[in-house]
């Protein structure tokens, strides 16, 4: 007997089959290109995200020599696709960071008020969100709207394609910001607003309920026995955290990927005018009764990669020669202490507590004895110094944070988890997860079938603590200074950057 995790995200979906001890038996994935119709959009190609998630899945359970005795599905919040009664997708996957629905958000804010809407929704008026792209989708393609049955994100998508009730849990109908996050039901105010029927959106069900048994014909395009249980996920970021056992106040997880995302759960929803003030949301966590908030920086690990690609082509020789990864050898020998120049991480805009598309990045500080690795060792400061900004004001909003657990790439770098601890004073925690995201949907098709007591139960025996970085109280002094800088240097350099 075994549990299946599925993850599907803007490049790809990936399966992880997981038996009852949490040791991995399968896995498989596969990718997708992110598609650009005009410029500024941003889609996927509904039937490719389908094919890739009936291939990885078909494979991780040929894989596996143990039965999968149910699944649930991890996904990318936001991204919707139409489809009609037929179940036949109607048009591309609009993705999160696609912003073509500038307008619709004004006329939103001009009939509730951005302050309302966080108030009902938890989220900070913004395009990237899925209803103000479905009045988009009506106002823009009133034939693919006339046609559609349902708007629908990923896990309720794929469970219409295989035969099962349009159900979405109620971490990503958080996602849609029109979802009411106190009551968990859909907003009838926000609905109003924006005019768009509740029919056509899927019924909001609680994270870990089961949604049917697969029916015959869909077990056997997945290669899963009849009856195999479908469970309701969620999220991919509060997914993330319950796979690496964020289910207590206090407790924090640092996605380190491309984009470094720390989420942080809290027992009652936090709706603060500081919450709203610094661009927090507050929507459900796929734990129990509890609330999530994101504090996310868009430019994190892919900074790394941007100077790998265009600034380390001697230490990916180095790196094939050798047989290492390139990033080890990047961060060898890095200088100690600070580096004295200053870093704006928002190479990709900036995310919170900013939220300033417009954002750009920006060094102060060189000088001709700048070189090369205090160069890098500024971008990964940056970054620290910028997770510090947000910890601090997600502090001020009334959300606590008392240690972080690290997941993603970034996690296997011990020099980038030191710094961050120095530099943020936080303690700074390593886990036995790699595939938290996977083993969340694991956790929750587990709890609900009986294999597991509880949430809480198998996070207890599935997820353990390895390495801790405790901050130096010295070197966290030494950033001080450079801390007060930090903060000041975004409001001076933003007219700045604005204008280039």
């Amino acid at each position: 007997m075994s549990l299946l995790g599925v993850d599907v995200g803007s490049t790809g979906v990936k399966a992880v089959v997981f038996d009852t001890d949490g040791q991995v038996l399968a896995h498989s994935y596969r990718e997708y290109p992110e598609l650009h119709p005009r410029p500024g959009l941003f889609e996927l190609d509904p039937q490719q995200v389908w094919e890739a998630f009936v291939a990885v899945v078909s494979q991780a359970a040929a894989s596996s020599d143990d039965p999968v005795q149910a699944l649930a599905i991890s996904t990318m919040g936001e991204t919707f696709v139409p489809i009609d009664e037929r179940g036949e997708f109607l048009y591309g996957s609009i993705l999160s960071c696609d912003g073509r629905a500038q307008q619709q958000v004004q006329q939103l804010a001009e009939r509730l008020g951005a302050r309302q809407v966080f108030q009902i929704t938890g989220m900070p008026i913004h395009p990237s969100f899925t209803l103000p792209k479905l009045m988009w989708m009506r106002d823009n393609e009133p034939e693919v709207h006339a046609n559609t049955y349902k708007y629908l994100l990923w896990p309720d998508a794929i469970c219409t394609k295989l035969g099962l009730p349009a159900r979405l849990d109620w971490s990503l109908a958080g996602r849609t910001m029109a979802f009411d996050v106190t009551e968990r039901r859909w907003s009838e105010p926000m609905l109003e607003a924006a005019q768009i029927s509740p029919e056509l959106l899927a019924e909001p069900i609680r994270p870990g309920e089961i949604i049917g048994q697969l029916p015959a014909k869909a077990a056997q395009l997945l290669g899963l026995s009849t009856g195999c249980v479908v469970v309701a996920g969620g999220h991919d970021q509060p997914m993330n955290a319950l796979g690496a056992g964020i289910i207590g106040e206090g407790l924090a997880v640092d996605g380190m990927g491309t984009t470094e995302c720390v989420t942080v759960a809290f027992d009652e929803p936090v709706l603060t005018d500081a919450m709203f003030n610094h661009n927090y949301c507050c929507y459900p966590h796929v734990a129990g009764d509890m609330y999530v908030s994101l504090a996310f920086n868009y430019s994190s690990g892919s900074l790394l990669r941007w100077f790998r690609d265009n600034f380390a082509e001697a230490d990916r020789r180095r790196a094939e020669e050798q047989g290492r990864d390139a990033y080890e050898i990047i961060l060898e020998n890095l200088p100690a202490g600070p580096t004295g120049v200053l870093v704006v991480p928002y190479f990709a805009g900036a995310g919170t507590p900013h939220m300033d598309a417009q954002a750009r990045g920006a060094m102060v500080g060189m000088t001709l004895s700048t070189d090369r690795k205090s160069f890098i060792k500024a971008l990964l400061e940056g970054v620290c110094l910028d997770l510090r900004l947000n910890l601090e004001s997600l502090a001020q909003a009334g959300v606590k944070v008392s240690r972080l657990r690290a997941t993603g790439g970034g996690s296997k770098s011990p020099y980038w988890l030191q710094l961050k601890a120095d530099i943020t004073g936080y303690e700074v925690v390593t886990i036995n997860v790699v595939e938290s995201g996977c083993q969340a949907a694991a956790i929750l098709a587990g709890v609900a079938t009986g294999v597991y007591d509880s949430v809480a139960q198998a996070v207890g025996q599935l997820v353990s603590e390895r390495t801790v970085y405790e901050p130096r109280a010295q070197v966290h002094e030494s950033y001080q200074h450079y801390f007060e800088l930090y903060k000041q240097l975004w409001p001076d350099v933003r007219e700045i950057v604005h204008q280039l």
